[in-house]
This record gives C-alpha cells, structure tokens and sequence, in this order.
C-alpha cells in the first residue's frame, strides 16, 4: 500500500469538522459528504451559504435554480458584493495585521484591519472621481503587492471588473489580453526588482497605454524608482488614493463580472475568461475554509504573481480572516532557501507554492527545517504540475514532519481547485488526497463511462458556482461552449488524464492533449519528467510522441535542458534510458533524446508539450505559438532545426 504520510487528528476541531456538526444528518466520513455535495448540490451549497454567512440581500433558499452546463443559474435572488465578503474580515479587530508584503523592491508593508479598510474608500473614491462606473474595466500592470490588492477591491466594491498582468508579461502579451476587455484605468508601476536586478518597463508601459485607445486614466506608482517621474497626463497612486470616502458596496446579481482571467494564449489570443462576484466568493469561501481549514489565526501565503490564478486565491484569503502573505520577487535569490526562511520571518502558518519548486529544493538537497525555524506550518500547498512521491516525502523529510500538503489541480479555468486535500482525510505519498466539495470529478473512459482504478480523461459532471460567467465579448457563448463542451456535450472536459483510486484519492498525469499513446498504452508526461528530472544532470525536459500516420509506434522524443557546461554525451544519454527503463517501463524509453539550450514555458511557468509536437510535424512558430505567451520567445527556434533531422 502507499505509504500514509499524514493522518488527521482526532481532535474535531477543523471548520469543515464544525460544518458536519451543522448538518442535519451525520456523514461517515469524508467519502460520504463528498458523495452529498455532488448528488444534493442545491442542500450543500445552500448549507454553504448558511454556514459563512455570506454578506447579501435577498433570500439565499434557491441554490443552483437551473443545472445546465453551460448555462447553469446560481442563487438567482440574491445579491451581494466580492468585496464586501473580503473586508468583513471575521475574527479580526481594527488594529490586527491582515495584509503583510514582502518584496525585492522595497520594505515590508503591514496593513491592519483599519488601514486596509481606509485605503480601499480612498481608492474607491479615486476610481469615481476618474469616472469609473459599474461595468467599467480597471486594469493592473503590477506585482504582487498591496496597491494590486487595493485596487481590485475598490474596483469591485463599485461593480466595475478587474484584470491584472503581472510587470513580467512583454507589451504584445498584455495588448493581446485588454484590447479585447477595453480597461478605461490603468494602475502601471514603473519597474520592479527580481533579485538583485533592476527591470525597468516605463518603455513597455509607454507602448501599452499607447495601444488601448480605452484607457481614460493611467495612475502611476513609482515602485521601482520612487522618483520615476509620472508619464504626461497620468495620475500618481498617492493622488489617486489622497482622499478618503465613504468604504460602500453595490451589491450585484451572482454572476455579475468581478473579474477577468485570461488563458496562457500560447495559441491564438487568450481567453478572457469572466468570474462573477457569487462564484468566487463562493467557492473561494468553501476551498480555503473546508479544504485549507484556514482562519483568524492563520497567516496564509502563496508564491505567486499577479498573471496566475493563485493570486486571486491567495487573496481571498481575507474571507476566512486570514491575514495574507505577499511575496513580490525572485523566489530563488540569492537562493532556494530564501522562501524558506521568509515563512520563519513572516511566521507562515500555510506556505503554498508551486510542484517544480519543491522538487528543485529536493534536487538541490535543501533541508529546509534545519535552515528555518518552520513549526509554525500547518499546511503546504502545491499546485500547478503534479507533485510525484519523491515531492511528497521530501516535504516530509526536509520541510515538517506535521503539516498537512495539500497537492491541488484546478486552473484559471475554475479560479481554484477540483481536486485536493481536506482536514478529515489522510495524505498518500504521490496521490492527490480527494475531490473537493461540490465538485463532481469523474475519470471517463474512451466510451464516455466513469471508470475507477484506471487512467481516464479528467470531467466534471455537474457544475460549480466558479465555472465562468462566460468569455468576454462572446455574445452567443460559443468560444465558451467550444472550449469545455464540444467534445462531450453536457460535461465539462478539462483536459488532464486522471485515475481516481478506490479510495477517493487522485493521480493527474499530464494534459490530454499531449498524449503519448505508444503501441495502444497511455504514458502520461508527468512521470517521465520526474524520472528525468531527477537525474543531477538534467535542468529541464520535454517529451512528446508524433503518431505515424500508417499506424506504426511512431516516435517518442525526448528533449533535454542541460546543467551548466555538460554535454548530451553517450553515457548520459544511456543513464537517461536506463533510469527511464528501470523506474517506468521499457516503453517510456524514447527513441532519440536531444539536447536544447531552453524549453518552452508559458508565463506562469507551464510546459508546451503541444506546440512543440505541432513544430515537429511541420508547422510554423507562428501557428504553433504566440510568443508573445513565452517566458522565453526563442526557446522554439530549436525545433525547426531538429525537425530538418528527423
């Protein structure tokens, strides 16, 4: 059996414990709840609402009205307001600490209770002196810092809908994602520091509000410069925020836009995907309270920047009354163990971050509890790839022997998690510890049956409060439809491969749309990269198969990104194939593994398996991949050249 490596206490004292105990029939375990929320969503969100109390008018008794995918109608007679439900800030007095920011780039900021609460009136009074009105779209070319934070809650206290891109992202990135929303007000900073490098973007932010013939107002915040001069016509974020007002909230409809998140776009133009007020608040409620059993007393991080969705759900973090950790840097500088040792400082008592962090700690030895003080961690979070054992017991081994890791997958998508951990249940080294609440994940087979045991293509089969209102722009619901429907109607197709254990837990084994289907069996991405990865040699690695047309086994590659100054030698290139051979199968072994310089990765740091096959089998960069989506644009040129030799 796996191994257990975490087993809940006995003490009955997590929220989602409390919430059981406010149930009007008594659930086994965690297996039957879950089964409840999914077969009875209407009482179980209803039950949801009750139990946080959610801030609103109207009358909360009809749940999900209309359970259509797409199309499905939530709490149809309430109204309320994201912002609201963040700075009630329950269990917190005035003068407690809420926000605390870290950053490369300058001081620490703490915000208490008061002065968040203070200046977000001052910038929901900046924002209507501006003219920003409800349905307007406010925009952020900024980090990870409060002024974001800010910013989005008096944006939304208004009714108007925020998108943010994180400093990082190049001039054709950001037009690509606003020209499509139109944002009338654009909060810009100057530059920021990663590491010990200064970035200054004044060129990209002149080149930017050039090309939204939208905008009305620019505010500027000097952050990388406190003297940066303010462009010609802008305002500056002090006089923006000069003003104190009145903090009020307009209370909207459920599915009234909050906010827009935007797709990778590394082919075509990003999706602008549209959440609403009710479903993150919401859904973001349940996942941090019932899955992260976060509170009052917690204090919550997350690496993350402002171009990913676990920005947003850090942030929400306030909801549950948690004070929030900001990070705003180079996560590596001057090295691994900084992140590590920013949790002893700012007393983290949850520290999220992402799987290829984690496993580069591991590779580098790191022991992170002999570096850092780290018995205040009750919880680490790891999300954006799988996270294979090896990940799991590291953590245990280096980081704390008690904290519970929650491996999580969900996406921009959703705006959280479909898969996770929860309080009551025990984690296994490698697996993802259960399905969240109210979200009916089934694992389908290739005749559209739910399957257990054995690998199928990741669905969800009912729908949930966070699903998007829509895309922006796309009247008929078409684009929306195309993107999760099309292939089976009715049922949400994500695009991951999944096998759902006996026992509830999960195992996600890379995107669905770069398998690698050899002699009939499906090898998922994921498990050759932590096998290769391993290896001290390799930095990165990319593997995909290009079908023969005839029916053949066709060709399995192998991409390799080398450490410093080595070479894909004869030796090495056997070690690959024998690690390969010996710890997955003799038909993961590929047939020709090549070295490159870089790999592509879109900006949040995910692998492109799928332009890179598209490259191989002949098209062009330019229809394979929008560069501008890239962490590095010319990772792709390699593979025209090794397309030539194939």
């Amino acid at each position: 059996m796996t191994d257990i490596l975490w087993s809940p206490p006995l003490d009955g004292a997590s929220r989602l414990e409390r919430f059981m105990q406010e149930l009007d029939q008594p659930f086994a375990d965690y297996d039957a709840l879950w089964a409840w929320s999914v077969e009875q969503p209407n009482d179980f969100w209803r039950a949801a609402w009750r139990h946080f109390d959610v801030p609103s008018d109207g009358d909360p008794t009809s749940a999900l009205a209309d359970a259509s995918m797409p199309g499905a109608v939530w709490f149809p007679d309430v109204r309320l307001n994201y912002a609201e439900a963040m700075l009630r800030l329950p269990g917190r007095g005035d003068d407690d600490v809420v926000v605390v920011a870290a950053s490369q780039s300058r001081d620490d900021v703490r915000l208490t209770a008061r002065e968040l609460r203070d200046q977000v009136g001052r910038a929901r009074a900046g924002l209507q002196r501006a003219g920003v009105r409800t349905g307007d779209r406010v925009a952020a070319y900024a980090p990870n810092i409060p002024e974001t934070l800010v910013l989005l809650l008096a944006a939304a206290s208004l009714g108007a809908v925020f998108s943010s891109c994180a400093p990082e992202f190049g001039t054709q990135s950001v037009v690509d994602r606003w020209q499509q929303i139109e944002p009338t007000i654009l909060l810009a900073v100057d530059g920021y520091r990663y590491g010990a490098k200064g970035v200054d973007r004044r060129a990209e932010v002149e080149a930017i509000t050039g090309s939204l013939p939208s905008l009305r107002t620019v505010v500027w915040l000097p952050y990388l410069d406190a003297e940066a001069p303010a462009p010609g016509g802008a305002v500056t974020w002090a006089e923006l925020t000069a003003e104190t007002g009145p903090l009020e909230f307009v209370r909207l409809p459920f599915a009234a836009p909050l906010y827009v998140l935007f797709s990778s776009g590394t082919t075509g133009l990003p999706k602008p995907i549209v959440h609403g007020h009710g479903g993150i608040t919401l859904e973001h409620l349940k996942s941090l309270a019932f899955h992260h059993d976060l509170g009052p007393a917690d204090r919550f991080f997350w690496f993350s920047t402002t171009g990913w969705m676990m920005w947003n759900l850090l942030i929400s973090g306030l909801a549950v009354g948690s004070t929030i950790v900001m990070f705003d840097g180079n996560p590596a500088h001057p090295d691994l163990g900084m992140l590590w040792q920013l949790a002893e400082r700012l007393e983290m008592t949850y520290f999220g971050t992402s799987a290829p962090f984690l496993l580069q700690c591991r590779k580098e030895g790191l022991v992170p509890r002999e570096t850092a003080d780290l018995s205040r961690l009750r919880g680490v979070g790891s999300t954006g790839a799988p996270l294979p054992a090896e990940g799991f017991r590291w953590v245990y081994d280096a980081v704390s022997a008690t904290a519970q890791l929650g491996s999580i997958s969900g996406g921009t998508d959703v705006c959280s998690g479909f898969v996770g951990a929860a309080p009551i249940v025990p984690v296994y080294a490698g697996e993802i510890s259960c399905r969240m609440l109210g979200c009916a994940v089934e694992a389908y087979d290739d005749e559209r049956r739910p399957v257990t045991g054995s690998l199928g293509e990741l669905v969800i089969t009912q729908p949930m409060p966070s699903m998007p209102v829509g895309f922006w722009g796309d009247t008929d619901g078409s684009r929306y439809r195309a993107a999760y429907f099309e292939d089976i109607p009715g049922v949400w197709r994500h695009g991951d491969w999944i096998t759902i254990s006996e026992r509830g837990t999960c195992v996600i084994t890379g995107r669905s749309d770069a398998t690698l289907n050899r002699g009939g069996v499906r090898l998922g991405t994921a498990e050759f990269y932590t096998v290769v990865e391993a290896l001290p040699e390799v930095v990165d690695s990319l593997v995909v198969h290009l079908e023969d047309d005839e029916g053949g086994a066709g060709q399995l590659l192998l991409f390799v990104v080398l450490a410093e100054r080595l070479d894909l030698d004869e030796a090495l290139h056997q070690r690959i194939a024998i690690a390969l051979r010996t710890q997955l199968s003799p038909r993961h072994v590929p047939d020709a593994i090549r070295q490159v310089a870089a790999l592509p990765r879109t900006l949040s740091g995910k692998k492109l398996e799928v332009p890179v096959k598209k490259i191989l089998q002949g098209a062009s960069i330019e229809d394979a991949a929008a560069k501008g989506a890239l962490t590095d644009p010319t990772s792709l040129d390699a593979f025209v050249t090794i397309r030539e030799t194939l």
